[in-house]
């Protein structure tokens, strides 16, 4: 029986990796590896089992090996098969990127959301795909945080929420969330709150009017009663009109700039925190910012005074309350200190949400309305300015407004901090 040149074998090996790499070249993975370590399979099976029959046992464990890498990559190709699948019906919108942002895969949301086409659109810079848009602005952007509530280039009357993550190597992946429900909610609600306050405010005012007109000596057994009537039905006159200020500043978008001369401001502030305390704090000003702001100076009145007045309301008779103006690496710091309770480290990411409270039977004794904090991170908002908050319980608290210099103006008529 002829024998195979020992030349053959080498060779076809090589040939059939080859094959395999360019096979890994093509679809990449460890499929392609296992088709070339198959194809190494075939060839070493058809050159050993008729020629070579003292070596049945090298036959059969190749045979078992290649039985084993066909198995292993029919699983692998179903599971990529059921996860595409998957991808595909998901509700988000998915596009897969490459380092240079050129579409790789995207599903059915994303045809929907973003208005990408298949096959068309494969291949292409997905900026090139979309209509000039926010999104395509922060696409282009190097660092980039979640663009939230952006129309959906796909479907102009909804909002999505756009994400970016890293994937592979030097891969992308861009979630697109429809936010619009979520957006119709949230506008109902600011609706409601802005609608009940209003229809509140009249009879509101027409009870503590009443209330006012009644003078406790013509009935000294009803005194304590009509006191508390009288501070109760002020104190819910001070909630809707705030949660009206509040409403109105969640549906606005800028504001009318002017100048805002901090040093009649800064006194200004002392005066109430003095008032309001009735002489059981120690009010200082410290301003060596030597800038006035550029801002809504209604809005920007009603945040600084309302970080003053909670200093005022949280901390104990004898303790003092430091009000500062001062330059910062970044543009300038207007910031309220006091030496009051303190509060805890749980609770400070929750501070700015509406009626939050950190202790309720506490800031129902101090009069506040629980809408303060709220109220000052959307008036920083619309300046462009941010809140920060530093606090330690038992050893109080410091409500820092953080200001860019394009808020910032040099003082004018002879205005200064002193």
């Amino acid at each position: 029986m002829p024998t195979t040149p020992r030349w053959k074998l080498p060779a076809a090996c090589f040939a059939a990796l080859l094959a395999g790499a360019l096979l890994g070249w093509l679809a990449g993975g460890h499929v392609a590896t296992g088709v070339a370590l198959v194809a190494v399979a075939e060839i070493v099976l058809l050159l050993t089992r008729d020629r070579h029959p003292a070596r049945p046992i090298m036959a059969s464990t190749v045979a078992a090996k290649h039985n084993r890498l066909m198995t292993r990559s029919r699983r692998l190709a179903s599971s990529l098969r059921d996860l595409r699948r998957t991808a595909s019906q998901l509700p988000d919108g998915v596009v897969l990127l490459d380092a240079d942002q050129r579409v790789r895969w995207f599903n059915h949301a994303a045809e929907n959301l973003l208005g990408l086409r298949s096959p068309h659109d494969r291949g292409a810079p997905l900026g090139q795909r979309l209509p000039a848009s926010e999104l395509v602005d922060w696409l282009h952007q190097d660092e980039r945080e979640p663009l939230h509530d952006t129309v959906a280039p796909g479907r102009p009357d909804s909002q999505i929420s756009v994400s970016l993550l890293p994937f592979g190597r030097r891969q992308q992946v861009l979630l697109a969330r429809d936010t619009s429900h979520v957006t119709r909610l949230e506008q109902m609600r600011r609706d409601f709150v802005a609608n009940v306050s209003h229809e509140l405010r009249t009879p509101l005012t027409v009870i503590h009017g009443y209330l006012e007109l009644i003078d406790p000596e013509d009935a000294p057994a009803l005194a304590p009663v009509l006191g508390e009537m009288r501070a109760q039905s002020k104190r819910m006159g001070q909630i809707v009109e705030d949660l009206l200020t509040l409403s109105r500043l969640e549906t606005q978008h800028r504001v009318e700039d002017e100048r805002v001369p901090m040093a009649p401001l800064l006194a200004t502030l002392r005066k109430e925190a003095e008032a309001l305390s009735q002489g059981r704090h120690r009010v200082a000003v410290e301003a060596d910012a030597g800038l006035d702001l550029l801002g809504s100076p209604k809005d920007l009145h009603s945040a600084l005074s309302n970080l003053v007045s909670n200093a005022v309301r949280y901390t104990p008779a004898g303790g003092s309350i430091t009000i500062r103006w001062r330059r910062s690496d970044d543009g300038a710091t207007y910031s309220v200190s006091d030496t009051g309770y303190g509060i805890p480290a749980s609770h400070l990411a929750r501070l700015t949400e509406r009626f939050y409270r950190v202790s309720s039977s506490r800031s129902r004794g101090s009069g506040g309305t629980g809408l303060g904090l709220s109220i000052v991170k959307h008036v920083l908002n619309l300046h462009q300015a941010r809140l920060s908050i530093a606090s330690e319980p038992g050893r109080g608290s410091t409500f820092a407004c953080h200001f860019g210099p394009e808020r910032l103006l040099a003082p004018s008529n002879g205005h200064d901090e002193s």
